[in-house]
């Protein structure tokens, strides 16, 4: 199992505030917008991205960090197997990823995630 990227999540309650900062001013791009959520990101460097979110998705908690792994069972596999409690999924989500969230050694709530 390789991380692909590290995501930031800023929670919030209200994601479009972020545009005039994020995209009007630093240029990044609106690559995702589903109303709960709202992702930025540099064209040129997919590893240049941050989330505003009023929820995790699903009604589910804010995560602090996403991050996405070439294979989601198997990084699942390995935190069970080190002990780390799941606290949601793992779930196949309707936006087209499949991830469950766990918490670090720093009570940091992570969403694991890869892309189906």
């Amino acid at each position: 199992m390789q991380v692909q990227r590290i995501v930031a999540n800023v929670s919030t309650a209200d994601p479009t505030l972020a545009k005039r900062f994020y995209q009007d001013v630093l240029g990044l791009d609106l690559w995702m917008d589903f109303g709960w959520i709202a992702t930025y990101g540099s064209p040129q460097q997919m590893t240049v991205q941050i989330s505003f979110m009023t929820q995790g998705g699903n009604e589910t908690s804010t995560p602090d960090l996403s991050i996405e792994v070439d294979d989601v069972d198997e990084a699942l596999a390995a935190m069970q197997a080190a002990g780390f409690a799941i606290e949601y999924g793992p779930v196949d989500e309707p936006w087209g990823v499949r991830r469950f969230y766990v918490r670090d050694p720093f009570g940091k709530l992570v969403n694991i995630l890869a892309h189906r």
